[in-house]
């Protein structure tokens, strides 16, 4: 997270610095521009409201820096519309969000040195393993979810997250943690070992496939 907030300062002076010598920019770059960081705020709005994106975690961060920046660039421009007084202080006001929690955490998967872990259990249905709360440094974790998501077959590349199913370390050794589909192929069955000073068994959770 530091790492995230401070390369996201960074660019906020970028963009700063970008809205200061606007006038410098030649015209047809500043279309390109403009038209390029509305596009890029469009897309990440889609991503996020219908839970689609790509297979790849690092892609979506990628995505997702460059529609930060795309919204910083889209804000700085309209501080210099008049009133310059009001749409300054607007502007001021609609960029202090950015470095709230919610939009920090999509952008740190840049940064993350590990790949996403993702097991198929169907041709188009697959998990995706993801750690959460604190880890510590043998890798433990408070807990992980498995994610739910489909691929189509005629763009394998994206995904859409469907649903979590979560495990915490109190229920089970949550390492172990697994997902299979069900033999009606309707539901999704994920799986976690009991600790060995518990009962023999697993803790299971269900998933209904839309």
């Amino acid at each position: 997270m530091p790492i995230t907030t401070a390369v996201l300062a960074l660019l906020t002076v970028a963009m700063i610095l970008l809205r200061v010598f606007w006038d410098r920019v030649p015209p047809m770059l500043r279309f390109v521009l403009i038209r390029t960081a509305i596009a890029l705020v469009l897309l990440q709005a889609f991503f996020a409201a219908t839970r689609w994106g790509t297979t790849s975690n690092h892609m979506n961060a990628f995505i997702s820096w460059l529609a930060v920046a795309s919204y910083e660039l889209l804000i700085l421009l309209f501080s210099r519309l008049s009133p310059k007084w009001l749409t300054s202080i607007s502007a001021a006001i609609l960029l202090i969000p950015l470095f709230a929690a919610s939009i920090l955490f999509p952008l740190t998967d840049l940064f993350n040195p590990w790949p996403n872990t993702d097991v198929s259990i169907s041709r188009n249905f697959f998990y995706e393993i993801q750690p959460w709360g604190t880890t510590g440094a043998d890798g433990d974790s408070d807990g992980v979810d498995l994610i739910v998501c489909y691929r189509p077959s005629f763009a394998p590349f994206l995904r859409k997250k469907i649903q979590p199913i979560a495990f915490n370390i109190r229920e089970c050794n949550i390492k172990a943690a697994r997902a299979k589909l069900s033999p009606d192929a309707k539901t999704v069955v994920a799986r976690c070992p009991r600790w060995p000073s518990e009962p023999p068994g697993t803790v299971d959770k269900s998933l209904r496939l839309p």
